[in-house]
Order: C-alpha cells, then sequence, then structure tokens
C-alpha cells in the first residue's frame, strides 16, 4: 500500500540546522533552522554533504522547554503486524534533540529545571505502548472509519493527521507547529497510546486474522489516583475504546467496547494509606459532568450499557451509589445500567460466578450486534448499535475479565457467521486458539495497566487460563506492593510528565527570571525536617540493641525512648500522609 507520510527518514544534523531527509526517493526535505525556527521543504539537491546523518523511523514533533525547542523523534521500530494490507509498527525508541547547542542563555536554577522538564518528556516517552502506521488511520474503529468515507466523500484524501480522532492522538500538541503548514503533512505521522495485537488463528483449517486495539484517549490522561472522574467538557480519566477485530476471506467484523472513570466529579488522592478513601465533590454540579459524558458517547457509540463492576460495601459504596442516581436522572433514554460486585460475587475463588453477569447482559449484546462488512462487495453485512462501558474503581483488572468474555461471547457469533466454527461449537474446543485469545486479552490487561498505575494487571492468571492459581496471586501480591509504591512516591512525577507531553501544561521562558518555577514548591521545615528524624531514631534504636551496657535499666529506657520516638514520627507521617507523597507541581497540583 502507498505511504501517506514517509516512510521512515535520514537526519542529518548541522550547527545551524536539522535535516529530515525521506529515505525513499521523494524529493522534498523538512529543513528546520536550529537557530530561527523556521520550518521548510526544500530539494533534495540542497541537502548538505556534511553534517551527521543517522536514520530514524518517524518525527513525532517538537516541543518547547526553557532551553526552546527540542525535536522530538522515534528511533526505533517493531512491526506488529499488518491491517488491511497496512503495517503496524510499536515505537521502541525515542529521542530528544535540542534546538539549542548550549544552554548558557540560562541561569544555574533554570538549567537544572530545564533538565527535569526533559526527563519528563523521556519518562512520558518511556511508557510502552506507543503505535504508528505510515498508511493506516489506528484512531478509528472500521465501523466509525466506514462511516466517515460516506458521509465526508474526500475523507479518504485527508493526511493522515486530519482524518485522525483527536481523541487518540498523542502527539497532537507536539505537531503544532507542523500542521499549520500544508506542505508538511507528509513528515506527520499521528501517534496513538495503548495496546495493538495482531496474530493468526486456525480453527477447523480455517485461517483468519484476529486484531485486538486499545486506543487510549490524550483528554483527561494521567495515572492511578491523580486522574479520576470527569472533567467539566465530559471526558473521563483512563478513558479506551477497544476493538477486536477478525478478517477472514477479505470480509471484516469488529466488537467495540468502551471503559472509563466513574463519571462524576471525584478524587482519591493518595495518603499513603492502601486505598486512598475516594472523596465525591460537593462543590460541583454532578448532573453537569455524567451529561456531558454520556452526550458524547451516543454520538459516538449509540446505545450505552454501563457495566459497573465496583463492590457495593466498603469505600467504594458511596461512589457507586452515587453513580446510579446520577444516572438514573439523565434525560437520554440510551443509557442503561447495570452493577455488578465483582469482589463479592467471585470470593473465595468463584469466579464461575461471572456467567451470572454475561447471561444478564446477553440480550443486549445480541440487541447491538457487531460490525461486518466485505469490502470486496462494497456490502455491510451489519452494524453494531450499542456498546458496553465498563468500569470498576481503576477501569483495568476487573473491567478487562469481564470484557474479555464479552469479546468471547460476540466472537463466538462472528466466526459462526464466517462460517468458521459451526453451530454449538465454542472456542474453548479449539485449544489452540483458545491460548491466542487468552494471552492476547492478558496482554491487553498488562498494557494499559502499566500505563496507568506502573506495574501489570491484576487477575491475568484467570485471562490467560481461565482459572485463579497460586502463582497468579502471588504476582497479584507482588504488583499491589509495586503499586503502593509509585502511587505513593513517583506517580506526581509521572502525572507532571504526561501534562507535559500533551500540552496541558506550557514551559514559559521566563520561568525562573519574571515567572516562578513551579518545579521548586516550598515545603515547611517540618515536613523536611521529620526524614532526618527517623534516620537518627533507628540509627539510635540499633545502637541500643546491639551495643553492651552496664545498666540494663538505662538501656531499655534508651530503647524505649527511640522506639517511641520512631513511632511517634510514623504516626505524625501516616496522619498527613498527602504532604509526604509525591505530588504534580504543574497542573495537578490540586484536586481536578
Amino acid at each position: 500500500m502507498d505511504a501517506l507520510t514517509h516512510e521512515g527518514l535520514s537526519l542529518i544534523t548541522t550547527d545551524e540546522k536539522f535535516y529530515l531527509v525521506p529515505l525513499t526517493s521523494a524529493k522534498e526535505v523538512l529543513e528546520i533552522d536550529r537557530l530561527n525556527f523556521e520550518l521548510t521543504v526544500i530539494d533534495r539537491k540542497e541537502v548538505p554533504s556534511s553534517g551527521q546523518r543517522r536514520e530514524i523511523c518517524a518525527l513525532i514533533g517538537i516541543i518547547h522547554l526553557l532551553a526552546g525547542p527540542y525535536l522530538v523523534v522515534a528511533t526505533g521500530r517493531n512491526k506488529i503486524g499488518q491491517l488491511d494490507g497496512h503495517s503496524i509498527f510499536e515505537v521502541t525508541g525515542f529521542d530528544v534533540l535540542p534546538f539549542s547547542k548550549s544552554t548558557i542563555h540560562l541561569s544555574v536554577v533554570q538549567q537544572q529545571d530545564n533538565q527535569q522538564y526533559l526527563a519528563m518528556v523521556q519518562r512520558a516517552l518511556a511508557t510502552p505502548g506507543f503505535y504508528f502506521s505510515y498508511s493506516y488511520d489506528l484512531t478509528h474503529s472500521l465501523q466509525r472509519k466506514h462511516h466517515l468515507t460516506q458521509t465526508k466523500p474526500n475523507f479518504l484524501q485527508l493526511p493522515l493527521h486530519e482524518r485522525a480522532d483527536e481523541r487518540f492522538v498523542w502527539n497532537s500538541h507536539l505537531t503544532r507547529d507542523l500542521v499549520v503548514q500544508p506542505e508538511l503533512r507528509r513528515f506527520i505521522v499521528p501517534i496513538m497510546h495503548g495496546f495493538i495485537a495482531v496474530r493468526e488463528g486456525t480453527i477447523n483449517g480455517r485461517r483468519f486474522g484476529f486484531v485486538l486495539i486499545s486506543r487510549r484517549s490524550a483528554h483527561r490522561a494521567g495515572v492511578r489516583y491523580y486522574m479520576r472522574g470527569v472533567d467539566n467538557e465530559g471526558h473521563v480519566a483512563n478513558y479506551i475504546e477497544t476493538e477486536q477485530i477478525v478478517v477472514y476471506n477479505g470480509v471484516q467484523a469488529s466488537f467495540v467496547q468502551t471503559r472509563g472513570s466513574i463519571p462524576l466529579y471525584w478524587s482519591q488522592r493518595p495518603t499513603l494509606k492502601y486505598k486512598p478513601t475516594p472523596v465525591i465533590s460537593q462543590r460541583d454540579n454532578q448532573a453537569i459532568g455524567i451529561q456531558r459524558h454520556f452526550d458524547e458517547q451516543i454520538v459516538y457509540y449509540g446505545q450505552q450499557v454501563i457495566v459497573n463492576l465496583i463492590d457495593q460495601k466498603g469505600p467504594e459504596k458511596n461512589l457507586g451509589d452515587s453513580f446510579q442516581y446520577y444516572v438514573h436522572q439523565l434525560t437520554s433514554c440510551l443509557v442503561g445500567y447495570d452493577a455488578f460486585d465483582f469482589h463479592k460475587e467471585c470470593s473465595k475463588m468463584r469466579w464461575e460466578r461471572l456467567s451470572i453477569l454475561i447471561d444478564r447482559l446477553s440480550a443486549k449484546q445480541d440487541e447491538f450486534g457487531y460490525f461486518m462488512m466485505d469490502p470486496a462487495h462494497g456490502a455491510v453485512v451489519s452494524v453494531q448499535q450499542g456498546v458496553f462501558r465498563s468500569n470498576c474503581i481503576d477501569c483495568l483488572d476487573r473491567t478487562n475479565v469481564v470484557q474479555s468474555m464479552l469479546a468471547r461471547r460476540s466472537l463466538v457469533a462472528q466466526l459462526q457467521r464466517l462460517q468458521i466454527l459451526s453451530a454449538g461449537e465454542m472456542i474453548e474446543d479449539k485449544k489452540e486458539f483458545e491460548s491466542t485469545f487468552k494471552n492476547v486479552w492478558a496482554d491487553n490487561a498488562d498494557c494499559c495497566a502499566q500505563q496507568y498505575t506502573g506495574t501489570g494487571a491484576l487477575k491475568t492468571d484467570f485471562t490467560r487460563t481461565g482459572k485463579r492459581t497460586r502463582m497468579g496471586l502471588l504476582r497479584d501480591g507482588y504488583n499491589a506492593i509495586a503499586r503502593y509504591y509509585y502511587n505513593n512516591f513517583s506517580d506526581g512525577f509521572r502525572q507532571d510528565a504526561i501534562d507535559l507531553l500533551l500540552g496541558n501544561y506550557i514551559v514559559d521562558r521566563w520561568e525562573g527570571v519574571t515567572v516562578p518555577s513551579p518545579l521548586r514548591p516550598e515545603r515547611s521545615w517540618q515536613i523536611r525536617l521529620l526524614p532526618i528524624v527517623v534516620l537518627i531514631a533507628v540509627s539510635m534504636l540499633f545502637m541500643s540493641l546491639i551495643l553492651p551496657s552496664t545498666n540494663s535499666l538505662l538501656q531499655l529506657v534508651y530503647i524505649m525512648f527511640w522506639g517511641v520516638t520512631i513511632l511517634a514520627t510514623v504516626a505524625y507521617v501516616y496522619s498527613r500522609g498527602q504532604e509526604f507523597t509525591d505530588s504534580p507541581k504543574l497542573v495537578h497540583q490540586k484536586v481536578s
């Protein structure tokens, strides 16, 4: 297939300019002036023979930090597979290159801040799951793409970045200097964040393509405890559209589901507790956010059935009750609601009870159907009339288990319609493809969880094997501990990194001069002193325990004193836990 963007570039760097030269025979070359920042298309003949030369996969964009602009490029790629004849790639490496050759124009403090901003960009780009194609639009589902081609005759003639669904483009901010110049369109590659798997399945001697795509929204993007709920535009945290695709003899079938944070104004900031209590905002009009959210969802997908998997007791109960209340206040009759207390119903390893939920949803799933078309004959066989919008508190582990079960049910119907499966046959009976299906969905769970929490998903042993195992429980325990550490002590930086990458925060070049730097918030002297107190107390307690003493009573007093000091300090820290966590500094310093 012909590429809509240049398939690989040679980056030539000189003291004054960057040159992006297509690896194909195309004559156009992008010249970037490192001094005045101008972007110009020149002829290949004008490229100098001198300069450092390296191959890159794609131009991701330009980001402005304190030292000036930086060129962001993809340096490595891994081919995931092909979809509709187009190659799909995962980015395996990025580089961030300064326009300026030095930072001597910055003060020492500004240089330190610039390094921190640069580290944020690199941290955001180091998150797994960035994908692109030179010729295929990854951001639209098959059904949405077909609808757009029917309603907009020139849709397929548009550059990739113009036809893309802006919800799922993660380098929109980075390409803002490029999109204003139409002549640069073949240098602009939209980047999607999420998960893609392309596999081949064989059942009853029939080979077919099996694809899973999870598209993470760039709206209200962030990390677990710093990004919850809905904003005033109706965007929710951790929103992901997941599409399962089957391709057989040219016929394409897809089934779409969505997930996203409960669309209320609520927060759950880290406090050093293992599970902070969700707090519902009392100052915001909850009806506005949830109405806007579902108004948008209905435009995109039609009918909605909410599958709410959170606990119906304990800290999550109040949130679930409020969600149900406001759903029933919606003005649309196209939104249904089904609550299923996953932890209660499946406690004591009773995972077979998930069938209760799937049976409840089966009639609606049959009504919604799936999208199927035969491009060779230009015929749409069926369309999907609505989606299941699943959520738990994080929209990760429980959500992925239920989504995989709904996807399995839809897949059986599609394969039977394509005559790959006979009536009455089930995927479970086809061991080779059953393993492929389970592992793809488990990989999807791990990748989505890694992006939101910093660790792989929980409960993936059930997704991979169909049952819970002791090794799975041990793995979940390790991931739970790792999540606790990341959520409390490193996620503030990660949230800032995402906000910087997406343009939610724009660096002011006068920061540290006439504008205060957000990277240097003042902490009280008590907060700075407490770690020293704990270190001294632990050292003294250790010495009191191991050093010999002629006065055992005095030694006991020392041990008790330093022990009490440690306990009192820890209790004080725990009571004011939020002050000791790693909080964002750029956009989300406070609850949003």
